[in-house]
């Protein structure tokens, strides 16, 4: 049987606003063939360290490969992502996650060209990257040590641009009503026209403040369903997201690729806390 193991990590204080979590993923192989091994969208760009085996990964329609010892970004993901460990064998991963205040600040990208794409670090940014990459694999399997240099090279790119605080206050109001509020809201707030806006979340982020809205309500929805949340309160969960079952079920399709019967019948410990852990 394969087993899982979700090492949390905190973030140094400096980095903690601009990030959702870090942790270690490990794991002694494959999932059985039979087994989803699906990743919801979950609004988090994320930079990944494969220091133990790869990742093979489909995004969507998209194949990708992580190799061992490589250092990747993946732009914000708004489809569901199929994974398992390369070959079948011990595996461990760094995942660093960036909220969507975050990565804008760290890296100087076009987001939109990242969006539902894994991309080798190197090959956006140069040699900064490609020197921290060598750096990472000279500590040999110590994450503790890589973790360390990770961390050191984020507080050395924060601030790659100025904070932009009429996107970060848009992300605040999509966060605080959990997902709820809609663009024309937003326009009414700031002043700006929807058009702008759209073009500043493309900037910082890759993707629209509709679009991230409906990650993030079907977020709420995910994180209860997976933990266990009683029919009885999911059902209010649905309504209060979702005009009616049709749309939630169009939602749910879109983010997992399947029904909720179908899914409850595969879920895992992969598909469960790789979310809610």
């Amino acid at each position: 049987m394969t087993y899982f193991r979700f090492n949390a990590i905190p973030a140094h204080p400096v980095l903690a606003p601009y990030i959702a979590r870090i942790w270690v993923f490990e794991s002694s192989g494959r999932l059985p063939a039979q087994e989803r091994k699906l990743i919801v969208p979950n609004t988090n760009l994320k930079l990944t360290l494969t220091f133990r085996n790869g990742i093979a990964a489909r995004v969507g329609a998209k194949a990708f490969l992580q190799r061992e010892n490589e250092l990747a970004l993946t732009g914000l993901i708004d489809t569901p992502v199929i994974l398992d460990p390369y070959e079948d064998t011990n595996t461990g991963t760094i995942i660093i996650e960036f909220n969507p205040l975050g990565a804008y600040r760290f890296f100087h990208l076009k987001y939109a060209d990242v969006q539902n794409e894994i991309t080798d670090l190197t090959a956006l940014t140069g040699n900064e990257a490609a020197n921290l990459n060598t750096q990472l694999t000279q500590r040999g399997d110590d994450s503790t040590k890589k973790l360390d240099l990770l961390q050191d090279f984020l507080l050395r790119q924060l601030d790659k641009n100025p904070a932009d605080p009429i996107y970060d206050y848009c992300i605040q109001r999509i966060t605080a009503t959990r997902g709820l509020t809609t663009v024309a809201q937003l326009e009414k707030e700031t002043g700006y026209s929807a058009r702008w806006l759209h073009r500043k979340f493309s900037e910082h982020l890759g993707t629209g403040a509709k679009n991230l809205a409906e990650i993030v309500r079907f977020k709420q929805f995910y994180h209860a369903w997976s933990t266990g949340m009683s029919p009885g309160m999911l059902k209010r969960y649905i309504y209060e997201y979702y005009y009616d079952q049709s749309h939630f079920l169009r939602a749910f399709k879109r983010f997992t690729g399947t029904t909720p019967t179908e899914l409850q019948n595969s879920l895992n410990e992969l598909s469960t806390r790789n979310f809610t852990s």
